[in-house]
């Protein structure tokens, strides 16, 4: 028997390879220095569905094969070794390797396709196709999560006050016009945001909210425009949409966009006029067709007044404007509202259902609820817990709330004080609790020696809600 050469052994395991891929794999190409298709095994037309496999030669990969690799193999002279490529509904597992003559220069490149080999590319692919499953299951959750939750049906209120808000917003949901919802804390002011998409001709897009306080000021701009890939190191390799492209099409809910700082603010209504931005790190321009809806428990008119608010800002999303009536305001709607949230609890508490005496609606009525809706649920919620009765009376809010500002102003100021009117005019329910207001928060600061934050734990409403009533009645922070 010869022996062979290194030179020959290297040619023979050259030929061999290429003939021993081409019998096994699925699919074989190679393609010239222009990447223009100069032979393929059997195998591959039948993949790719190709009636005549002789019409390809000589054509450009990319017009045979779409998402193809080979010219970026041939162009960089660099292989791939593993690679999964996409041809349709199917999915192939890939190798690319550059071709070069006896002086080293690249003078085309050859690839291998794979396609479902049980014994050894079987869970690569079982892998792979779980993988795509999962994305695809967390693109339609989160599509699903940024549709709009509330529809009107959920504005419980039955009361003039309720009544009239729900018409003048039906209203403005018919037009795609900005939207400036002002009202307290705790109103539900992203609720009514969320009905007026849902009946909107934009209801079948996304409705995405930004809550601009809980946002670190450092980050707004990142967070509304989104990143450039490579922006800024720790940026996402791919860059990262912004809520301003993700709500294309739909709806972008601006909460407390009292709370944004002058420089951005500039940048947004930039954004809102134009309808286009650059993402954070980009030179490119993006264009948006959305509808703004922007909320704040601030007075946007003062802080304008003050110069702390742009007034060419403040016009564009003035537009149309719509009040959310304090739970004060809505008496009214308090048997109503305080059944349906308490049904609702009891249901998502695994609780037997339970009914409201007269005496608790009572009871409810008179609180002057600081922290409006949302302080009224978790008062039920605490409530349902901690009594076992069929209706929860007014010795069971008792338990859990704190005494009625109303009564606490009676009880520590004089009458005159708390209760005085004008002479000339009859009893404003709205001023006399305003007045009841002031005199507790006045007696809070007074205890705890100008503390607001221990004001605000023995008044039962967050520090931030104690700020917002010592501005919008114009307290002394003093004590």
């Amino acid at each position: 028997m010869s022996t062979k050469s290194s030179a020959e052994l290297l040619q023979l395991a050259s030929e061999t390879l290429l003939r021993h891929f081409a019998d096994y794999c699925e699919g074989a190409i190679i393609v010239d220095r222009a990447a223009n298709i100069v032979w393929m095994n059997d195998r591959y037309p039948a993949r790719l569905g190709l009636s005549v496999p002789a019409c390809v030669l000589g054509q450009a990969v990319e017009s045979v094969i779409p998402n193809s690799l080979m010219r970026k193999v041939v162009d960089s002279g660099q292989p791939i070794m593993l690679d999964i490529m996409e041809y349709g509904e199917q999915a192939f597992v890939v190798s690319r390797l550059p071709l070069r003559d006896a002086e080293g220069e690249v003078v085309g490149a050859v690839g291998f396709m794979f396609y479902d080999d049980p014994r050894h590319l079987g869970p690569l692919l079982t892998r792979y196709q779980q993988m795509r499953a999962d994305l695809a299951d967390a693109r339609r959750k989160l599509a699903e999560r940024r549709c709009a939750r509330y529809s009107f049906a959920d504005f419980i209120g039955a009361g003039e006050a309720s009544s009239t808000l729900k018409q003048a917003a039906r209203r403005a949901a018919r037009t795609s016009a900005p939207v400036l919802i002002l009202g307290e804390t705790g109103t539900g002011k992203e609720l009514l945001a969320q009905a007026i998409h849902a009946a909107s001709p934009r209801c079948a897009a996304p409705f995405v909210a930004v809550n601009i306080a809980a946002v670190p000021e450092t980050l707004l701009e990142a967070e509304f425009f989104g990143v450039a890939p490579g922006a800024y190191t720790g940026a996402e390799r791919g860059g990262r949409d912004g809520k301003f492209k993700l709500a294309d099409g739909g709806t972008l809910f601006l909460d407390e966009i009292g709370d944004m700082s002058p420089a951005l603010q500039a940048k947004l209504l930039r954004a809102l006029q134009e309808g286009e931005f650059e993402p954070v790190g980009s030179n490119r321009l993006l264009t948006v067709d959305l509808r703004v809806i922007a909320a704040t428990s601030r007075d946007l008119e003062k802080m304008v007044a003050d110069g702390s608010f742009r007034a060419d800002l403040y016009y564009r999303l003035n537009v149309i404007t719509l009040y959310m009536p304090p739970l004060r305001e809505r008496c009214e709607d308090m048997a109503l509202l305080a059944d349906s949230l308490a049904d609702s609890i009891c249901r998502q508490r695994g609780l037997p259902p339970r009914g409201m005496a007269d005496s608790a609606i009572n009871r409810l009525c008179r609180h002057s609820w600081p922290g409006n809706v949302r302080e009224l649920k978790n008062v039920l919620e605490r409530a349902l817990l901690m009594s076992d009765g069929e209706f929860l009376e007014a010795a069971d809010l008792d338990a859990v709330m704190p005494p009625s500002r109303v009564d606490v102003a009676a009880v520590e100021a004089p009458a005159a004080e708390v209760f005085a009117t004008p002479a000339s005019g009859p009893r404003d329910m709205a001023a006399i609790i305003a007045q009841a207001e002031r005199q507790a928060i006045r007696q809070a600061l007074r205890e705890c020696k100008g503390n607001k934050t221990e004001a605000a734990r023995q008044l039962g409403i967050s520090r931030t809600a104690l700020y917002e009533k010592l501005a919008h009645l114009g307290v002394s922070g003093e004590a």
